[in-house]
């Protein structure tokens, strides 16, 4: 078939799997695959070398290890500066863990819907699945479709189609390694790029093939990734419950020569707005990260408190009148549930660009 997809293989010591991939691609139609040697040994120069005898591969090369995410960067930078009529680019593993026909199935989706990032997908329901792979990729799967705000399949496949206008965002975002991946699918939600998934056979490295996946370093930059913000958000919170305590105990004082009523309210009106927006400032740009303006960011942002303050005064009151419970456990169990309300509601609308 005339594909105008390009293919992208970012490769780590390969073996006998990388050169078969590379011929299924070439005899698919492909007419532009990017190859990156990712820092491999000197003895496997060989497979690159018979890859780059063929006049559609492209030969890309780091001098040391640097991960796989740097891989495909330094592959989409090769593309984006010559792309040849290729509205995108299909990223694919060398170790025989994606068959040619669901790389070209990809590929097909791409080019359909070429704004769209494109994630083949792996039934973990099916059986040889190892237990640990579809533990794992359930609870990924249900934190990050929360934090994008879209039913996301499979959060770790590394068979995915990305057009070119979303791939020069990808240039810019952090991660060098595996958490790159999942770095993409957050960069997809604050980019408004539609997520679509095409169903994938399920092949594991038991039938020879090698991964460079390392369980637990890998694992802990992927989650650090998707928990970021939840967990500086009760940071957040808390250096905004500080900066409100202080600023009342000092406004207190300067306003002792009011009327005890009007000075309390004054001292609490003054605190509560002054922490409420270094709240949202801290928010903006150290928990959430966002590229949304200031003007709607803050207007969504105050409207939440807002609509906040009434349901934690509803909350209270009808767990204290309906159970009932004294107002102290009812405002701590109001106030906690809003807590984790509040996070999602910013994330997902409150900071988000383009709301």
């Amino acid at each position: 078939m005339d594909m105008n997809v390009a293919a992208v293989i970012p490769s780590l010591n390969p073996d006998a799997h990388f050169t078969a991939v590379v011929d299924d691609l070439v005899k698919a139609g492909f007419k532009r695959i990017y190859i990156v040697n990712d820092g491999s040994g000197d003895g496997f120069d060989g497979y690159f070398e018979r890859a780059a005898a063929h006049p559609e591969c492209v030969l890309l090369a780091h001098a040391e290890n640097r991960g796989k995410g740097r891989a495909l960067k330094t592959a989409f930078a090769r593309h984006l500066a010559d792309p040849c009529g290729c509205v995108g680019a299909v990223t694919l593993d060398g170790d025989g863990q994606h068959c040619v026909e669901d790389v070209v199935a990809v590929a097909r989706a791409l080019a359909q819907r070429p704004d769209d990032l494109v994630l083949g997908v792996r039934d973990f329901a099916q059986n040889g699945v190892p237990a640990k792979s579809a533990l794992g990729n359930r609870i990924t799967r249900r934190v990050l479709s929360a934090l994008c705000g879209a039913r996301i399949t499979d959060t770790q496949t590394g068979l995915r189609g990305v057009p070119n206008r979303f791939m020069e965002r990808l240039l810019h975002i952090s991660g060098d390694r595996y958490e790159f991946e999942t770095n993409m699918l957050l960069e997809a939600r604050r980019a408004r790029v539609a997520i679509s998934e095409v169903r994938i056979s399920t092949i594991y490295a038991g039938s020879g093939a090698v991964s460079h996946f390392r369980p637990f370093a890998d694992s802990v930059r992927i989650y650090a990734l998707i928990l970021g913000p939840l967990g500086r958000f009760p940071f957040a919170s808390l250096a905004s419950a500080i900066v409100d305590l202080a600023l009342f105990g000092v406004l207190n004082r300067l306003l002792a020569a009011f009327a005890p009523a009007l000075g309390l309210l004054l001292a609490t009106v003054l605190a509560r707005v002054c922490s409420a927006s270094f709240n949202f400032f801290v928010n903006h740009r150290l928990v959430f990260e966002s590229r949304a303006g200031y003007g709607g960011a803050m207007l969504r942002y105050f409207s939440l408190c807002a609509a906040q303050m009434m349901c934690s005064y509803g909350g209270v009151y009808l767990l204290s009148e309906a159970l009932p419970l004294p107002a102290l456990p009812a405002k701590i169990i109001t106030d906690v549930a809003l807590f984790f309300v509040s996070f999602f509601i910013q994330h997902r609308w409150v900071f988000r660009a383009g709301s």
